[in-house]
């Protein structure tokens, strides 16, 4: 059975993944569209005969399968954190306070949101910082 790899939430890995959240979403939905079968090798015609690199280049199946393997293990990673924040979501009670979550969770900069909810970007900072405080406890 494999062991599951244990997300160590601070506010800071809170922080981030909530300024990253929208670009993974965006990055997971390209990256699953992009999984196609097979690999880009020359298996017919005049390249198939041709000598291979040599050079300890390996088995050009085997290293595509390797690329996939990261791949999608790195999609996983981006899943995991996901949903991380999606089950802290719920925890940001206030009505202001969860619509700047959801702005920030658009990939929307602070600034934005600021001129969106007439308040300074300074004041979205810190209450930034209440969410994600909420959010940890």
């Amino acid at each position: 059975m494999l062991k599951e790899r244990t997300l160590t939430i601070t506010p800071d890995a809170l922080d981030s993944m909530i300024t990253d959240y929208h670009w993974m979403v965006n990055a997971i939905k390209e990256m699953r569209s992009e999984m196609v079968i097979g690999a880009k090798t020359a298996q017919y015609g005049i390249e198939a005969t041709l000598p291979k690199a040599a050079g300890g280049v390996g088995d050009p199946i085997q290293l595509e399968l390797n690329r996939r393997f990261r791949h999608s293990r790195r999609i996983k990673d981006y899943e995991h954190k996901i949903l991380e924040v999606q089950q802290r979501v719920d925890k940001v009670i206030k009505a202001r306070d969860a619509e700047i979550l959801f702005w920030l969770l658009e990939g929307k900069s602070m600034r934005w949101i600021g001129r969106h909810m007439n308040l300074s970007h300074t004041n979205i900072q810190l209450i930034r910082k209440n969410i994600i405080s909420n959010m940890i406890s």
